[in-house]
């Protein structure tokens, strides 16, 4: 079943697979080498069904997702079995959908009961990530407001940024709008801690709006009330402003805070972990395992 080559590769001789259960064995091969499947379960609407089989997880090649780049997606935690701010990232995945004008399959209601159950099938558990990491400027050209705020598949901008981290030996990398502002990372939304210990995200008006960022303000306020943080805001930074924090860090729902003590080989603050930054991970983390209301779904 594999490919015969002949020198140079002109007389290639490509396998044709006649039988479908020849396909699907093939396919099984490939997998059964992973160790570890990174895909739990998906839920199919080619099948109309939830399935446990990587082999199976495809989407049709005349999707347009596929061949037009036509798509958009959303990413939230699951969390000992509760799903962390889904109406937050549905609402965003519907929003998203919309200024792409494509049209779902499915009401929002239906949307929502499916990946409560995929989520259920699934058993799928989280960690974190708390020691510091370093990132670069990248110089990868940001996406325009209009694409960068709505989720969409034309993440080439976005790999190529965290090829050029990694590159370089950095976690991640961040973006600088074309007037010094300090944009977001390629997957993810960036936070500072100034030396007046006041908490600061960029402005959602040019980047993706993160349903975790979001809810970090909202937690924070906490702090406000203890004394340990002095406010609570969104607002224009300068990239020197930015290099100039206390303390920084990656928010994002897969996270949901990774701390950053290097930026372009410069330490941030001490370059250590923060304290304040362990202590808004740690608001997080607790409200993913205790929060009420309708940030925990199941």
């Amino acid at each position: 079943m594999e490919e015969t080559r002949a020198g140079d590769g002109s007389e290639l001789k490509v396998h044709v697979f006649l039988d479908s259960n020849e396909l699907i064995e093939k396919l099984h091969q490939r997998w059964d080498s992973v160790k570890d499947h990174p895909y739990r379960a998906m839920y199919s609407s080619t099948f109309g069904g939830i399935i446990f089989d990587p082999a199976l997880m495809v989407i049709p090649i005349d999707d347009h997702m596929v061949h037009r780049g036509h798509g958009v997606f959303d990413t939230a935690i699951v969390f000992d079995g509760f799903l962390y701010e889904l109406d937050e990232h549905l609402d965003r995945f519907l929003k998203s959908a919309a200024v792409a004008k494509i049209s779902s399959p499915y009401p929002r209601s239906a949307l929502r009961s499916i990946l409560i159950q995929l989520a259920a099938a699934s058993k799928c558990k989280k960690g974190t990530l708390r020691e510091g990491v370093s990132v670069i400027t990248s110089s990868i050209p940001m996406k325009s407001p209009v694409f960068a705020t709505m989720k969409n598949v034309n993440y080439l901008p976005n790999v190529l940024a965290q090829m050029e981290a990694e590159q370089k030996g950095a976690f991640a990398s961040i973006w600088v709008d074309d007037e010094g502002y300090v944009a977001e990372g390629p997957n993810v939304n960036v936070a500072f801690v100034t030396h007046d210990k006041e908490l600061i995200l960029p402005a959602f008006d040019k980047i993706l709006s993160g349903c975790t960022a979001k809810r970090l303000l909202t937690l924070a306020i906490k702090l406000v009330e203890l004394g340990m943080l002095s406010g609570v805001k969104t607002m224009n930074l300068r990239l020197e402003e930015a290099k100039a924090s206390a303390e920084m860090m990656f928010v994002g729902s897969t996270l949901p805070i990774v701390p950053i003590i290097k930026w372009d080989e410069e330490p941030i603050g001490d370059g250590i972990v923060g304290e304040l930054t362990l202590l808004l991970s740690d608001l997080l983390w607790n409200d993913m395992a205790s929060g009420v209301g309708a940030q925990r779904v199941r």
